[in-house]
């Protein structure tokens, strides 16, 4: 099977396996204030993470790319809605043009629409400092993300069997790319000891990209004679992968991805530690199933709850959830515990109080 057909069977498979599953993000819950003392025309969306500057703590996260015209299409919508809200984006993985220059404007085109936002460039951890210099040109990208998915390899049918080289190919790429590298899961979540060995080798941005979301290993197993179901139910929940990877000494900046479908779960997901929130099959079934006036109202009234919600807790900025109380239970509770990490300090945070608005 040639590349361009299996991004389209990704796109359908993806679409056909989406099903709900819970990414742990219903285990947090929020200590509430009854003296939030602030208004909604006071909250600001904006967030930085390192030399990046976002409009949205909100982006559109990997999805396609290479696959002909229908890949070119989803990736042109695409990039009208994230430039229309002023939203990053992320392409699909770009070897596919590396490899088939034909593909290349399956990806230029966002460029094309979105020609001043912030892009994400994409390869796999099997990719030359070249070819990642290459992809980060093709659609003159802000940033770089590599995608770890050892899992999704195995599973699929044609895909990798050696890893040996990722980390080392990791560390060459940060030291020879002059954007952000950002090193992602495609689904698997992401532990405090993978983190760890990222931050050795100058990675500053990981995407814990946890179970909960697209289920790569349902994806590929649709497309074996023998399916791997050992793998379908593998995996580190999204909270629990956000809490691990803030746990170590040095913590990178954290993007969260895996089964965010609402505001509620990436106001969760910032507060755990969180910079960035991205989404990919929420944001393409949408798409794809009701079209590009559907997203955009999704859209709209996602930043709208974004900015209820912060409200809510008190908080005007990204940054101040950080310091809001939260209740962690459930399985989350229960896997950060027997990892010795400490759930008690989420619990007993303190806001720093604003001086009382007399209206």
């Amino acid at each position: 099977m040639d590349r361009e057909q299996r991004k389209i069977d990704h796109i359908e498979y993806a679409l056909q396996t989406r099903r709900a599953v819970d990414n742990g993000l219903s285990d947090i819950r929020f200590v509430h204030n009854s003296l939030p003392n602030t208004a909604v025309s006071n909250v600001n969306l904006a967030v930085k993470m390192g030399e990046l500057s976002f409009s949205s703590p909100i982006f559109i996260n990997a999805m396609t790319g290479g696959g002909g015209n229908e890949t070119y299409k989803i990736n042109e919508g695409l990039a009208e809605v994230a430039k229309e809200f002023g939203l990053a984006m992320a392409v699909g993985s770009q070897m596919a043009a590396i490899k088939n220059p034909s593909e290349r404007s399956t990806f230029e085109i966002v460029r094309k629409v979105h020609k001043d936002g912030i892009l994400f460039a994409n390869l796999g951890s099997e990719a030359t400092v070249d070819q990642a210099k290459h992809a980060v040109e093709m659609i003159e990208a802000n940033a770089l993300q590599i995608h770890l998915n050892p899992v999704q390899e195995l599973v699929m049918p044609e895909g990798d069997r050696d890893f040996t080289m990722s980390l080392r190919n990791i560390e060459r790429i940060v030291k020879n790319v002059e954007v952000p590298v950002i090193v992602k899961e495609v689904g698997y979540g992401m532990s405090k000891e993978t983190a760890e060995q990222l931050t050795n080798v100058g990675v500053s941005i990981v995407d814990v990209g946890g179970f909960g979301g697209t289920n790569f290993s349902s994806i590929e197993n649709k497309r074996r004679n023998r399916r791997l179901t050992y793998f379908e139910d593998w995996g580190i929940s999204t909270s629990a992968s956000i809490c691990e990877v803030s746990s170590i000494q040095s913590p990178p900046f954290i993007i969260a991805t895996g089964g965010m479908n609402d505001a509620l779960q990436t106001v969760k997901a910032l507060s755990l530690g969180a910079s960035l929130v991205g989404m990919a099959g929420f944001v393409l079934k949408i798409f794809r199933e009701q079209g590009m006036e559907a997203l955009r109202a999704e859209m709209r009234a996602f930043h709208e709850d974004l900015a209820f919600i912060l409200t809510a807790l008190g908080t005007e900025t990204i940054l101040d959830l950080r310091h809001v109380p939260l209740v962690i239970s459930g399985k989350t509770y229960h896997w950060l515990q027997e990892r010795m990490i400490d759930t008690k300090t989420y619990a007993n945070r303190h806001k720093k109080n604003r001086p009382f608005r007399n209206v």
